[in-house]
């Protein structure tokens, strides 16, 4: 991977700054470098963590860390990836082989409930089309109600904002997060 386009900001930040990464980061930990990075233009980072949709949603943890490792996969944003599979699997409970097929560029549908099947289908919808079909409208339909679509919807592109930002900046991958599958 080439060399970081812009160095994470070094602290002290700014008040405000720290007060939003005491906010999303655990107790002790230091800022991932996309954060720290993004500190150099503040207000940015307060919009980007204020947008955030890793709250209790609409859908559950499992459905909502799907979205995301298939976006960023399919983005090719491997930092990304690595975080949410490092901060989430746990919870997730992904097996080693669906993570690795959420980097695939077929999945495997024996791998995944149906519903999983469409959530998957929707990450690659919006990707390659940036819409979504009358038929695959009608299986996420079949599994999720319009509040929880809405949200699906805005997870797949916020993601795809954060999969720029981590390649634009080139931000060096996280030394806890694993790596794409081989």
């Amino acid at each position: 991977m080439s060399s970081p386009r812009i160095q994470p900001a070094p602290p002290p930040y700014a008040p405000e700054t720290q007060a939003a990464l005491d906010r999303i980061m655990p107790p002790g930990m230091p800022p991932l470098k996309l954060f720290s990075s993004m500190a150099h233009n503040p207000r940015v980072l307060q919009r980007f963590l204020a947008g955030g949709l890793l709250d209790r949603g609409s859908i559950g943890l499992r459905e909502r860390e799907l979205l995301i490792l298939r976006t960023t996969a399919i983005c090719g944003a491997e930092y990304e990836w690595g975080v949410h599979v490092a901060g989430y699997n746990g919870k997730a409970d992904f097996t080693p082989q669906q993570l690795a097929d959420t980097c695939a560029a077929n999945t495997d549908a024996s791998l995944w409930s149906d519903e999983e099947q469409a959530l998957l289908a929707l990450a690659d919808s919006l990707h390659g089309s940036s819409t979504v079909d009358d038929e695959l409208w009608r299986r996420l339909s079949e599994h999720y109600r319009d509040e929880q679509l809405i949200e699906c919807l805005l997870l797949v592109g916020f993601y795809h904002a954060v999969s720029f930002m981590v390649n634009g900046l080139r931000v060096e991958l996280e030394a806890f997060a694993p790596r794409f599958p081989a």
